[in-house]
């Protein structure tokens, strides 16, 4: 197989998938309306009701749905080979992905942009929203550990990225204040704060900034032997990961108290091109390198995901075997966590996008078209593990990067090596992709921390109404992150928020479902995907959580962090395929009403 024919394959599925099924089923079966007022234009409020440019909103649709998971989801699945996951990939998106990103944007549109929780108590029934709003919030929980993670302890901690994402946020900030503001040309707003992104990047990357970060603020300590080491905070977390881990979770405070005009969407848009561009590099460097996959890195590994089981495995020089994910279903299916379909896209297509779409004609271009993107980011991602990796590495480089948990490390690897073919160096090219990243991932979070302060005060507000004040709501989800992100393990975390994610994606699929029989209107092409990622999902949840707490229990050793954060993960799975199971029943309920000559007639 060789790189190109792989982008190929992905090119052919967004022209059939977005430029026919999704076009046959916006206009056969959804028929958007462009006269139809919208809730953007109906409720427009200046904080979350809000008219956006159908392009600004692309940017910031494709910027809060793709994060980590469409980068590290594939780069971790090709432990069991990169055609399964290329395969996965590709069809998921097909028939699930684009399906439950602007089923959701119409859901919202349609009825006046309400959250999951109104609209689960409308369409399966009063206490559906109640665990509706619970599930969302300890979901959201495990999408701030995993990202938390990789943000606070693998990227930031190298002294070339903080400056250069700080200084991105700040020119996101003024691309708001120069649309918002001064009225400027969207146009020429881009041109400004894009170039100036990428300086504030190259920046970050100078000796200078990168010598005072490693020494002031990381406090790196040199051995006698020339190793470089880093005090311990508290348990297993160094002082670097503390720091940086505290960063994000202040700018997380700041994005889900701000109103969408001033910070998140203005933020997100500047992000997309940084993501775009070099996704465009990348591509173009592909072409012109036109890599062969390695003879060494197989299609396919083993059904249960398992690298260097026996010493002999791969002849690894890794220090530590990476951790087998699991059987092929279902775990694969919940380790692409995005590229394939995400229930956080839903959440902020329901809930965000929603709000600020200008007409229904738009739901496809924005909703479809960005997930057919995210798609392709994630078939690009691959190549980053395969050939970006594999080629100068082999498979043992690539296992040995997985086993010293540099999995997002791989990503900016693979994508300097690309870019290095039309001229990049590799000495800003790394820390790009590291930038590059940490932007993916951010730009979500806070979105996260917003949507978990709205779900509390929605669920507790009546009872405590001091949930209903954004600065304390935004502190006791920031305060719950803080304890999965210093005490979980990273694998089972992730395989976990994958879990919860794609269950996600199936409820939202079952809530627009119901809907759409209510409506009279065809819905198998949102059935069949609900009843399949449902069953996937429960059983990939229930899987993991018993890997989890066994751990607990068989590892005497184990650090009291990783004790704690694996029974909070578990714990928490557990509710999650309870409340998943409990929705299930009750809109088996809600399918018989709608299903019956009385509804129908209705």
């Amino acid at each position: 197989m060789n790189a190109v024919v792989t982008l190929l394959i992905g090119v052919a599925a967004i022209a059939l998938g977005y430029g026919y099924y999704a076009k046959t089923i916006n206009k056969n079966i959804i028929k958007p309306d462009n006269k139809k007022a919208t809730p953007a234009k109906m409720y427009m409020d200046g904080v979350d009701f809000t008219p956006a440019n159908r392009n600004v909103l692309f940017g910031y649709q494709f910027k809060s749905i793709a994060a980590l998971g469409p980068i590290t989801g594939p780069i971790v699945a090709v432990q069991w080979g990169w055609l399964p996951a290329l395969l996965w990939v590709i069809f998921g998106t097909f028939f699930i992905g684009w399906v439950q990103d602007y089923s959701s944007i119409i859901l919202g549109v349609r009825e006046e942009g309400q959250s999951f929780g109104a609209l689960s108590y409308r369409f399966v029934s009063p206490r559906a929203r109640t665990i509706l709003l619970t599930f969302i919030y300890f979901y959201l929980l495990l999408i701030m550990a995993a990202f938390g993670k990789i943000v606070g302890y693998d990227l930031m901690t190298n002294p070339a990225v903080p400056l250069g994402v700080i200084l991105v946020i700040g020119v996101g900030l003024l691309a708001g204040q120069m649309t918002y503001k001064w009225k400027m040309d969207i146009i020429l707003t881009s041109a400004v704060t894009v170039i100036l992104a990428f300086v504030g990047i190259w920046l970050g990357t100078q000796t200078g900034v990168t010598k005072f970060i490693t020494d002031a603020i990381n406090g790196a300590q040199v051995g006698a032997d020339g190793a470089t080491t880093y005090a311990f905070v508290f348990g297993t977390v160094t002082r670097p990961q503390f720091i940086w881990s505290l960063v994000v979770l202040i700018i997380c405070y700041f994005g889900a108290i701000l109103p969408i005009w001033r910070w998140a969407q203005p933020i997100n848009y500047v992000a997309f091109w940084i993501v775009f561009l070099g996704i465009i590099a990348g591509t173009i460097g592909l072409l012109i390198w036109h890599p062969a996959f390695p003879t060494d890195f197989p299609a396919f590994t083993n059904w249960n995901g398992e690298l260097c089981a026996a010493a002999d495995c791969t002849g690894t020089t890794a220090a530590k075997p990476p951790v087998a994910l699991g059987p092929l279903w279902p775990i694969l299916f919940v380790t692409i966590a995005c590229g394939a379909v995400s229930g956080w896209h839903s959440l902020v297509s329901s809930s965000g996008t929603a709000r600020q779409l200008e007409r229904e004609g738009d739901a496809l271009y924005v909703g479809g078209g960005a997930m057919f993107l995210e798609m392709f980011l994630a078939v690009l991602s691959l190549l980053t593990a395969v050939v970006g990796v594999g080629v100068t590495k082999g498979f043992i480089g690539y296992v040995d990067m997985v086993a010293a948990g540099k999995n997002a490390g791989i990503f900016a690897v693979g994508l300097s090596e690309m870019m290095a073919k039309i001229g990049v160096p590799t000495s800003f090219g790394l820390p790009y992709g590291s930038v590059f990243l940490s932007l993916m991932a951010l730009t979500i979070m806070y979105l996260v921390v917003r949507f978990m302060r709205v779900a509390s005060a929605e669920f507790l507000g009546d009872k405590v109404p001091l949930f209903k004040n954004a600065p304390f709501g935004t502190i006791v989800a920031l305060l719950l992150s803080a304890l999965l992100i210093y005490t979980g393990f990273w694998a089972r975390i992730w395989v976990l928020f994958g879990g919860a994610n794609q269950l996600m994606a199936s409820l939202a699929l079952l809530l627009v479902t119901l809907w759409l029989m209510s409506k009279g209107k065809k819905y198998m092409w949102t059935f069949i995907p609900f009843v399949f990622m449902f069953l996937t999902t429960i059983v990939a949840l229930c899987i993991t959580a018993y890997k989890v707490l066994t751990q607990v229990f068989t590892t005497p050793d184990l650090a009291i962090d990783l004790v704690v954060g694996n029974i909070l993960a578990g714990a928490i799975a557990i509710y999650l395929v309870i409340a998943a199971l409990i929705l299930a029943w009750d809109a088996m309920k809600a399918f018989q009403r709608y299903r019956s000559p009385a509804a129908a007639k209705a």
